[in-house]
């Protein structure tokens, strides 16, 4: 991975935070952010230690505040949808590890903020926000990706606490967390009623992290193999098997996040492509003159705004809704159909975007080759499009 430097001459837009979706303190905050993130540089040839970077960074800029509520060093009384968004998308638009980064700060601590007890949370939000620990979301396995019922790690109940054993894989941060959010069976012929969430330290025996996983955008990932692995009767989060709705509500929390940070890689290509279309040199005009050109450009220009009309609808959505953490059902349904929109046009505006440049656009170094294969986790991860596709079908089906 190349490294991130600011592009000189290229900004993210601003003009979609005067939309009616967001509020005076969003609109004073999207330029500010913007501001801080054109003067970084960050070296990501080194995905882990650019991430250790970009958290520090966050961390002291006190963009990580964003991640837990003001009771526990945030910046806002509570979790805010639109603000999640406005960061996402501009350090997505930027650097997509920088996202990456800022993230899994929120991911992994939500759990803790949604149901964590006072000691939990002074434990754990505060260095969260901070950036002094790293946080880490431990769901999915080798064998239970979408289907979380068929987990098979379970936390067996002893005389001192939990006893922990099985895999968790494609644990974003895992081998560079402090900590770990971990989900397991604790009644393991329930499903998904009998899942149980708990907090393990990094430096817990029994726990091993050190197998990494290696994808085509470079991302800290790893494999979790708990064996034995003791932990405290404080270690369990929330009510005994009340992991799944926990991990459910977290993940609908950030789900809208994650089309924002879809939309920002797809606003990134954009700008690469016009800057493109008005510098190359061909048969004797600009790429820009041909009209197949500004064709495509105004279907990418139309994809980016379905997809954040979208996006910005169902964080305003949860902002407004009074139940806290899983929102109402035309929440949950507006952020399955921004994250499906989102982060399937922004595939398709970055391909475009690509071919654009021809050969030079499938070259190592180049930004919008490294945005092909960034983007392509976002239609997997936090519920892959099929998922997305079966959530807006049962409801239409329930709606008619």
């Amino acid at each position: 991975m190349v490294a991130f430097e600011h592009p000189h001459g290229m900004h993210p837009p601003q003009a979609q935070w005067e939309l009616p979706f967001f509020d005076a303190h969003h609109r004073a905050m999207a330029p500010r952010l913007a501001d801080w993130a054109a003067l970084q540089h960050v070296n990501e040839s080194d995905d882990r230690a650019a991430c250790q970077d970009w958290v520090a960074r966050l961390g002291e800029a006190g963009w990580l505040r964003y991640c837990v509520p003001a009771a526990h060093g945030g910046e806002l009384p509570a979790l805010d949808s639109r603000s999640l968004v406005i960061l996402r998308e501009t350090l997505a638009f930027h650097s997509p590890l920088a996202d990456f980064a800022f993230a899994m700060q929120g991911l992994g601590s939500g759990v803790i903020t949604l149901a964590g007890t006072p000691a939990q949370q002074a434990k754990y939000l505060s260095a969260v926000a901070s950036g002094q620990k790293i946080a880490a979301f431990a769901l999915s396995e080798p064998d239970a990706g979408s289907d979380v019922a068929a987990m098979a790690t379970q936390a067996v109940q002893t005389t001192s606490g939990w006893t922990l054993n099985g895999t968790k894989t494609w644990i974003s941060n895992g081998d560079l967390a402090d900590f770990y959010v971990v989900f397991a069976k604790t009644d393991p012929q329930a499903g998904a009623r009998g899942i149980s969430a708990f907090i393990v330290d990094a430096a817990q025996p029994g726990l091993d992290s050190s197998e990494h996983i290696h994808v085509m955008a470079p991302h800290p990932l790893a494999t979790l193999r708990f064996a034995d692995c003791a932990l405290g009767t404080d270690a369990m989060v929330g009510s005994l098997h009340g992991g799944f709705k926990l991990a459910m509500q977290t993940l609908d929390i950030f789900r809208a996040s994650v089309a924002a940070a879809a939309l920002g890689m797809a606003r990134r290509a954009f700008a690469e492509a016009v800057a493109q279309a008005k510098h190359r040199k061909m048969f004797g005009q600009t790429l820009a003159d041909f009209q197949l050109t500004q064709a495509r450009l105004g279907e990418m220009s139309a994809l980016i705004d379905a997809a954040a009309l979208l996006t910005y609808r169902a964080a305003w959505q949860r902002d407004c809704s009074t139940t806290q953490g899983m929102g109402t059902p035309a929440y949950t349904t507006a952020a399955a159909a921004a994250k499906l929109t989102a982060t399937e046009n922004a595939q398709r505006v970055i391909d475009m975007a690509l071919q654009m440049f021809g050969g030079r656009g499938v070259q190592v170094g180049q930004k919008v080759e490294s945005l092909y294969r960034d983007i392509r986790s976002l239609r997997i991860y936090e519920g892959a499009s099929e998922v997305q596709l079966l959530i807006l079908g049962k409801a239409a089906l329930r709606s008619s």
